[in-house]
């Protein structure tokens, strides 16, 4: 698996680590001079999920080769339907994270807040409905697979109106 992550030269930044996720350097490379507007959203490891109290971490795992270029399906889905996205980052930790830690980044850039917003939102239920990653969840009794994962499907595959429900950070 990757180690950290660095900015690219290109306005797209996808990848996993099992480093701890950039998120002050992907703001930072997000916002450039032709940005009014740059939004940030960091799913973090909580204490709880579907059905059971007490989590206290997460593991995720993926095949690093597909999930890279689902990642990059999803960012080149997203410019198409939101041109104006100045920088775009897909960012996703595998490995054992504890509870509060960053296990995904999106972060979208434009020059007005409407676009950026619908980018990032559009991004990270694209990402959790698509990209091949799986979460693992513990808690005092024991771990298991997530209850809320979803099946991943090619990013085409989704209806104009977008992804279904979010499976959660």
């Amino acid at each position: 698996m990757s180690g950290v992550i660095e900015p690219p030269s290109a306005r797209d930044w996808v990848g996993l680590t099992g480093e701890p996720l950039p998120v002050e350097a992907a703001n930072a490379w997000a916002t450039t001079p032709a940005t009014g507007a740059v939004v940030c959203f960091l799913g973090v490891v909580r204490d709880h999920a579907e059905g059971r109290d007490g989590v206290t971490g997460l593991s995720y795992e993926a095949y690093e080769d597909l999930a890279t270029r689902r990642l990059e399906e999803v960012a080149a889905e997203t410019r198409r339907r939101w041109p104006e996205v100045e920088r775009l980052a897909l960012l996703h930790r595998v490995g054992d994270l504890g509870l509060s830690e960053a296990s995904v980044v999106v972060v979208a850039s434009s020059p007005h807040r409407a676009e950026a917003f619908d980018a990032a939102r559009f991004a990270i239920d694209t990402l959790k409905e698509t990209v091949p990653i799986w979460k693992r969840e513990h808690w005092s009794e024991g771990s298991d697979w997530s209850a809320a994962s979803n099946d991943a499907r090619p990013v085409r595959e989704l209806d104009a109106a977008g992804p279904g429900p979010s499976r959660g950070a």
